[in-house]
């Protein structure tokens, strides 16, 4: 379903993106920011459900920056190389591939972003600060909370774990309380909960987390 595509950021950089649509005309477009075990063969069936959702989503490769690519699994080994990798890309750097990718997907209509782990941060980052969006949707992003004094531009939906062993409750309760009026929902789950490839992979969580985006989805774009 999906094809590699090629993005060119603002300050000329080109980027690798995994791109995945409906057979049909796309409802609306959605850039996929990755984990950071890179765009592999988890972040990619995570955009091909999206397409089969009605979706054109983009997934920019937001590690070319570093080194091209990187698909890594979910063991200590690979763990350890993919912090060293994200630790290399400045954040604006990060947006920059994501405006990039926004560009590509606004060919679908309104665009949201959407993210997991490092790319849930980055979702909550693009929402307060990049143009071009509808709404945005982060999933268990540690670096939300150090950044809850931002206040996004757009519609925005968080998802935690409770039993998330990197980032506490303490933080999540002080985003809800720094943003009152957004939907921040808590599961009974670890981080990665989304992830059926990783030990913390729990279905009932993910499949009503994706519920919720969804519908979400349905009422900031279509």
């Amino acid at each position: 379903m999906g094809q590699w595509i090629k993005l060119t950021a603002s300050d000329g950089f080109q980027a690798s993106a995994y791109q995945a649509g409906p057979e049909f005309a796309p409802r609306a477009g959605i850039v996929l920011l990755q984990e950071i075990f890179g765009v592999n063969h988890h972040i990619r069936s995570v955009a091909d459900e999206y397409a089969d959702e009605g979706y054109l989503v983009v997934a920019p490769a937001l590690f070319d920056r570093a080194e091209r690519g990187v698909e890594l699994g979910y063991g200590s080994e690979d763990r350890s190389r993919a912090l060293d990798l994200m630790r290399q890309i400045e954040t604006d750097a990060a947006l920059a591939d994501t405006a990039a990718a926004i560009a590509v997907a606004q060919k679908a209509g309104k665009v949201a972003v959407l993210g997991y782990c490092w790319g849930g941060t980055l979702a909550y980052a693009s929402a307060c600060r990049l143009p071009g969006l509808a709404a945005a949707c982060g999933y268990y992003g540690g670096g939300i909370a150090k950044m809850r004094h931002e206040t996004p531009k757009v519609p925005t939906m968080l998802h935690f774990g409770q039993k998330d062993e990197h980032i506490g409750m303490g933080d999540v309760e002080s985003i809800k309380a720094a943003h009152r009026d957004m939907p921040v929902h808590v599961y009974p789950a670890g981080h990665g909960f989304n992830c059926s490839e990783r030990s913390t992979f729990d279905e009932n969580s993910a499949e009503l987390a994706k519920t919720r985006t969804l519908a979400f989805f349905s009422e900031t774009l279509l």
